[in-house]
């Protein structure tokens, strides 16, 4: 299985499902530099912001973490999400992942960030933290 090397972002994200029909009006969630994410299906919306500008609007999961898979990323390589999310699985942690066409990101609940590090490291993968640097 394959070892990977994932970074924490600071802050904390906002998962917010909207409706499929609502239009989209220019609001601050839209601005800065941290993770966003918009995905329109006919089905819903589903909104992946930062905390302090996510909308209040429609169901939401706060208190997210982000974990950020160092890549680029080759499409070629099979099972690089598997071998983040079944560590995870194992020790009862629910995943919401992202990917971008260069990297993955895997978000967990705030109050499980720490068990989630450790279920990775014990699967062979490096965490590098704000506070640590392995």
């Amino acid at each position: 299985m394959s070892r990977h090397t994932l970074t924490l972002l600071p802050e904390r994200l906002a998962i917010i499902r909207l409706d499929p029909s609502l239009q989209m009006p220019p609001t601050n969630w839209a601005l800065g530099k941290n993770l966003l994410a918009l995905i329109r299906t006919p089905d819903e919306i589903t909104l992946i912001c930062d905390e302090k500008s996510a909308p209040t609007a429609g169901r939401s999961q706060w208190g997210m973490r982000a974990l950020k898979l160092l890549g680029p990323l080759d499409f070629a390589i099979p099972g690089v999400l598997a071998s983040l999310t079944v560590p995870l699985a194992a020790v009862g942690i629910t995943v919401f992942a992202i990917s971008t066409f260069d990297t993955e990101y895997l978000l967990v609940k705030a109050y499980q960030l720490e068990s989630a590090i450790q279920a990775l490291r014990q699967a062979g993968h490096m965490v590098v933290t704000e506070s640590t640097s392995s």
